[in-house]
C-alpha cells in the first residue's frame, strides 16, 4: 500500500487537526449526539414502518402500485 497516497494524507490532515483541538472536540461531540437524535430516536417515533403494518410479507411492491394507480 502506499504511504503516501491521496486517501493517506487526507486522514492524517483530520487526524492531526482532531488530536489538537480543545473545543472543537466538544462540539464534535454535540453534533454525533444530535445526528444520533435525528436519525435513530425521531425514526423510531415518528416515522413507523408504513409498509410492514398495511403490506403483506413479500407483496410491499403491488401494494404500493396499487397506491399509486389512479
Amino acid at each position: 500500500m502506499k504511504k503516501d497516497g491521496f486517501f493517506h494524507k487526507v486522514f492524517h490532515l483530520y487526524y492531526d487537526g482532531f488530536r489538537s483541538m480543545e473545543l472543537g472536540k466538544t462540539l464534535w461531540l454535540i453534533i454525533a449526539i444530535k445526528v444520533f437524535v435525528i436519525f435513530c430516536v425521531l425514526k423510531l417515533f415518528f416515522f413507523p414502518n408504513f409498509l410492514k403494518q398495511h403490506a403483506e410479507e413479500g407483496r410491499e411492491a403491488d401494494y404500493v402500485a396499487t397506491q399509486l394507480a389512479p
